[in-house]
């Protein structure tokens, strides 16, 4: 561990007082507050005062925790400075600074201790310390390589468009923020890609970005190894053909439900229809772009974008939500319940009870967010719809930055309200919940069977 003396106390003596979930928490905190001093300055924003504090921290806050929703338009209030100042807050918040720190330690041949290991557990939300180091290490290399061969191809659509120049730093922008599920954007105007609905190069390109990031860490190593196991994990199996049943199944829905809405794909021709249908269902795995206007989506996709912005993307991943393995284990635990068998089973394994009531305190913990958020927003707010305030509020604990509107329009104690929701989106639910849980311990000795009427 390195130390940084201040007086008699070391940053290695604090943290070796602090369990893992505890410092991943605080790293968390310390990057967002950091953040937010960074995002006052008058260097900042266009029109050199600086973002107020509670801007500040609203905007640290989503781009640390890789959300994307903004009170104020990045392109149209945010200098150069500030840009670069949100894309390294996505880049750190979504690798997460354990990964950042483990690299650094390879690159300077320093040694990495038991703690630190521990650490990257758990913020890979993996089942053990073996082979930390070397998967952290491929990931910080995958993810610059993807990052680097998505900008590069944006950067080449958008020098159509606008100079060479500019092309590139868009390019790279928006490849950095959707790999790491964050959907910043730079358009203007809180446009997001709506000009690019159609366009199969941005399309594709995006909706590879925002998938690949979502997968989660262990199964993008897993993937990276499949040439020489020629096997895969349950955990993968299960998150792969999860994943892949909601992005079509999710993708067809909307295709049906927007199909005839002029508002949205009414208009547009059948490749566009089918391409805004697929971005829409690739982007609430938590990513934040969109290319529908989301105020205009009907009803029914409005409610299945809810659903998906609730189970999110891989554990371990830059995406937030319940996750895909969570649902997978709970949906098959319903399934086997209906049908009268005991054992719950994923591709000729047994899920242990263990993994199954973990599924339930997430899912529980979510959902009771979800629906505490929602009434307070419904109190504060009060001029918008019920479902607006179901989906901001989805979509901030799920840290996905999807928006129909309400983000720019949040009163102060709104906006307090939605940070706290994207903090616990991204660390509380899997860190937090988890942390407390561990450490009851277990209990030594054991009441007598009850019995409770169920349904």
């Amino acid at each position: 561990m390195i130390l940084f003396k201040t007086g008699e106390i070391t940053l290695g003596f604090l943290l070796n007082r602090l369990n893992p979930s505890a410092i991943l928490v605080l790293g968390f905190a310390v990057i967002i507050l950091i953040g937010t001093g960074v995002l006052s300055l008058p260097i900042a924003t266009e029109d050199g005062k600086g973002l107020p504090f509670l801007d500040a921290l609203f905007t640290a806050t989503s781009a640390t925790c890789v959300t994307g929703l903004v009170v104020v338009d990045t392109a149209d209030t945010f200098t150069m400075f500030g840009e670069l100042s949100i894309l390294a807050m996505i880049q750190i918040g979504g690798l997460g600074f354990m990964t950042f720190t483990t690299f650094l330690f390879i690159m300077l041949r320093k040694k990495i201790s038991l703690k630190e290991r521990l650490l990257l557990k758990e913020a890979f939300n993996a089942s053990s310390t073996s082979g930390m180091v070397k998967i952290a290490k491929r990931i910080f290399i995958f993810t610059f390589v993807m990052e680097f061969l998505g900008g590069v191809v944006l950067a080449a659509r958008f020098a159509y468009d606008m100079p060479i120049a500019k092309a590139v730093y868009y390019g790279f922008f928006h490849a950095i923020s959707n790999f790491n599920n964050a959907g910043f954007d730079l358009m203007g105007g809180f446009r997001s890609l709506t000009e690019y609905v159609g366009d199969p190069v941005v399309v594709v390109v995006v909706c590879t970005m925002i998938v690949t990031g979502g997968l989660g860490f262990i199964v993008i190593n897993e993937l990276y190894e499949y040439y020489q196991t020629r096997k895969f994990s349950l955990h993968a199996k299960v998150v792969l053909s999860t994943s892949a049943i909601l992005l079509v199944g999710g993708a067809i829905l909307i295709f049906l439900f927007e199909y005839s809405n002029v508002k949205t794909m009414g208009t547009l021709t059948l490749q566009e229809k089918i391409l805004g249908a697929i971005f829409h269902s690739v982007t609430p795995r938590t990513a934040g772009a969109n290319t529908l206007p989301m105020a205009d989506l009907t009803h029914a996709t409005l409610f299945l974008t809810i659903f998906l912005m609730f189970i999110g993307g891989g554990s371990g991943s830059t995406a937030g939500g319940i996750k895909v393995s969570t649902f997978t284990v709970l949906a098959a635990a319903m399934l086997k319940q209906l049908q009268g068998k005991e054992e719950v089973v994923l591709f000729k394994r047994r899920i242990v009870t263990e993994t199954i009531l973990k599924a339930m305190t997430v899912s529980m913990s979510g959902g009771l967010i979800v629906v505490a958020v929602t009434f307070l927003l419904s109190l504060t707010e009060k001029k918008y719809d019920f479902i607006v305030y179901l989906f901001e509020a989805t979509s901030a604990f799920g840290t996905v930055g999807l928006s129909m509107g309400l983000t720019p329009e949040l009163s102060e104690i709104g906006k307090g309200v939605i940070i706290i929701t994207m903090f616990a989106g991204r660390v509380g639910v899997v860190t937090i919940a988890f942390a407390i849980a561990k450490r009851t311990g277990r209990e030594r000795y054991q009441y007598a069977k009850g019995n409770v009427m169920i349904g």
